[in-house]
């Protein structure tokens, strides 16, 4: 049996790649790509033949048998369109799928968006919480912040340009603070930014946001993370929960949720704040 690469790939900038990443993609008898355009791309920059076939999403239950197979003949990689694979992209599948064949599996390190979004964000880095993308529905979106909105570790996640004020506006809403943030756009690209400030303010520079996002966030605070919670802090997560919009049912059970309190409760807190 021979052996599975992962390998890393740039995240943006084509330079950013190792030479081992090179010399194995140059190697491996085939490399199975999550875009092969991409791909096709970085191997024409650096003059490596190597043949592609595509391995995404939707091919993958196809694929894996075939690379398997493949595997009794030659080495191969795997590579996602951007970064590290089997980071939120399913290369994990046919990790796991060689590791029960028996498979070698040897990672190849390199770039992250993960990771670089963390080194330059001025945040925490010792310990952290990878949300990987947001669900893209608003109920469950608040759901999902609001599990973790007492977690006192960083927040590292992705955003899709097109929903990025709608999920700062949530995440202002559901963490119930308005925490530090760093928003990374286009990571190692021509047109990088990487802005730092408050989820308000956040809120305010990204008018028509464009490209690809990584966001940081700063984890919940002693105070938000402890057990002592008094009324005034109850009815001070359901005020801003009504200025974001959120109807008075779900409200109520995201306050519940999060403080373990009554819904008869916590409803009379929300009619409690009157017009």
């Amino acid at each position: 049996m021979h052996t599975l690469y992962v390998v890393a790939t740039p995240i943006g900038n084509l330079e950013d790649i190792t030479l081992r990443a090179l010399r194995v993609l140059q190697e491996v008898g085939i490399i199975a790509a999550e875009d092969t355009r991409t791909t096709r791309k970085l191997l024409r920059r650096h003059n490596i033949r190597t043949s592609l076939v595509s391995y995404y999403e939707g091919n993958r239950f196809l694929r894996i048998p075939f690379l398997l197979e493949r595997l009794q003949e030659v080495d191969v990689a795997l590579v996602s369109d951007a970064g590290m694979p089997g980071i939120r992209d399913p290369g994990y599948e046919l990790v796991r799928a060689a590791i029960q064949a028996g498979v070698p599996v040897v990672p190849v390190p390199g770039p992250s968006a993960v990771t670089t979004a963390l080194a330059v964000s001025g945040l925490p880095a010792d310990q952290f919480l990878f949300l990987g993308f947001l669900p893209s529905r608003r109920k469950e979106r608040l759901e999902a912040l609001q599990r973790v909105s007492r977690q006192p570790h960083t927040l590292v996640l992705f955003e899709a340009p097109h929903r990025l004020r709608a999920s700062l506006a949530d995440l202002a809403a559901a963490l119930g603070s308005d925490r530090r943030v760093a928003v990374c756009r286009e990571l190692t690209k021509l047109y990088e930014e990487i802005y730092r400030g408050t989820i308000s303010q956040a809120q305010e520079h990204f008018t028509q946001p464009r490209g690809e996002f990584t966001l940081v966030m700063a984890g919940a605070e002693e105070k938000e993370g402890s057990e002592e919670v008094t009324l005034q802090d109850v009815v001070e997560g359901l005020r801003k929960l009504r200025a974001s919009g959120v109807a008075a049912r779900e409200a109520v059970a995201q306050v519940m949720a999060q403080y373990g309190l009554p819904r008869r409760q916590v409803y009379q807190m929300w009619l409690g704040l009157g017009g």
